[in-house]
This record gives structure tokens, sequence and C-alpha cells, in this order.
């Protein structure tokens, strides 16, 4: 455990120094910040428009950030060379792709903290609601805490960054259309097509069940059971994708 926290730290100080960091961080609290105004020249609920603009900034730049540094971990360690060093020790493959995992996860984490305390703070300087709006802020951590390990994945697996990222922006979006896989399926009817669409169905995670913020902005409470339940769900899937990036990573040559 003490290797993995070590790769952990060292992956989290190097990613604080990524520039593209503090530009997405930038984009996000100022589009937090110009809900205000966008709420003003919107026809519409005040209260619903800077709640929706603000948690869709927070997920949309949290997800650009999770895949644009994640799908880069392992590739550009093996394109700089420093992954031979730091293999040399007595350490697994899978212990070096956990402790990624673990420093790139608390590097989101801390920049999604940034951006909800910023928007908690609009929230609160309107006199707004805030607790409604924390179950949705929690799941998007969730959801970033998913697409990081599938970046990861595809960082493990890939041998180009470009591949990377774009087999994880089509699972990330195919992910957030899952729920639409049935409803396809049933208008295809019985045969292979139905077959071939349900089994994509069960195969990809479904991202789509960590936004709740339809139902904050609507007032509609979200149950401390679906929380956990999606909790749950969130975390399998993190560890069938670490799973699957170790043993890609394992049998990767890096000679």
């Amino acid at each position: 455990m003490r290797m993995v926290m070590a790769v952990a730290v060292m992956t989290f100080r190097e990613a604080v120094r990524d520039r593209i960091l503090y530009l997405l961080l930038a984009f996000a609290l100022v589009m937090i910040a110009a809900a205000r105004f966008l709420a003003l020249l919107t026809v519409g609920s005040e209260v619903r428009i800077v709640a929706d603009t603000g948690m869709a900034a927070i997920a949309f730049f949290g997800v650009l950030t999770a895949i644009f540094v994640g799908v880069s971990l392992i590739t550009k360690e093996i394109e700089q060379r420093t992954a031979y060093t730091i293999l040399a020790r007595p350490m697994t493959r899978g212990t070096f792709v956990l402790g990624k995992y673990l420093g790139l996860l608390m590097t989101l984490w801390v920049n999604a903290g940034v951006m909800s305390l910023g928007f908690v703070l609009l929230l609160a300087l309107r006199g707004d609601p805030i607790l409604p709006v924390l179950p949705a802020l929690w799941l998007t951590a969730m959801e970033l805490a998913v697409v990081t390990a599938l970046a990861l994945f595809f960082s493990a697996l890939a041998t180009s960054s470009i591949l990377g990222i774009l087999f994880t922006l089509g699972l990330y979006v195919a992910g957030h259309l899952v729920w639409s896989f049935p409803l396809l399926a049933g208008r295809l009817g019985p045969g292979w097509g139905t077959r071939a669409v349900m089994a994509v169905y069960y195969v990809l995670p479904n991202l789509d069940r960590f936004n709740v913020r339809a139902a904050v902005i609507h007032g509609d409470p979200v149950p401390l059971e679906f929380i956990v339940l999606q909790t749950a769900y969130g975390l399998g899937w993190v560890i069938l994708l670490l799973l699957a990036a170790a043993l890609a990573f394992s049998r990767r040559d890096l000679t």
C-alpha cells in the first residue's frame, strides 16, 4: 500500500503542474460565475438556470480533465521512459496502475471541489438552497471516478494518446445514451440486431445513472437509497476497469 500511495502522490504532484488543469478550471469557474448573467438573458426560472448551468459546468470540465489527462498518464510515462525507472523498483504493474489512478482521482476531486465550492458560494450569495444540489455534486464525483478509470484503461491499452482519447470520448457519449438502447431493440424486433444492441447495453457502463441534475433543478428529492445504489454501481465499474487496466498493462511489452 505504501508503494501505491507513493505513486499516487507523485502523480498528483505531476498533474497539479499540468497547465491544462488550470485552464479547464478557469473556464469552469468562469462558466459558473456567468450562470448569473445567463439567467438574466434566458426565459425561465432564474434559480433553475443558475443551478443547471453550474452543475453542468462542473460535470463537463471535470470529464474533459479526466479524459485528456487520464489517457496520457501511462502513455506519457512510457514515452518519456520514466516508467522504466519506476517499474525497476520492487513494484508490480498493478500497483503502478492503481497508484496512477488514485493520484489522478485526487487531482480531479480537488478540482471538482474547488468548482463545487465556487458554485455553492454563488448559490449562497443569491440566497438559493444548497442542500438539494449536494446529491448531484456527489454523483458527478462518482461519474468522474468511472471516467477516470475508463481513461486509464485506454491509457494502458492504447499505444497512442489520440486513440485513447477518441475511444474514451466515444464510450463516454455511448454511456450517456445507453438508456435508449432497449427502446432501439424494441423497434428492431426479434433477430440478431436486437441481440447485438442488448449485448452492448449490458456491456457498457450506464453513465446517465449519475445524472440527477434534472431532478434537482425541478425540486424533486433524490432518495438516499438511490445515491447509495449509484455509488455502489460506480465503485463496481471502477474496480472492473482497474483490473482490466492492470491486466492490459501487465501484458504490454515495454522493451
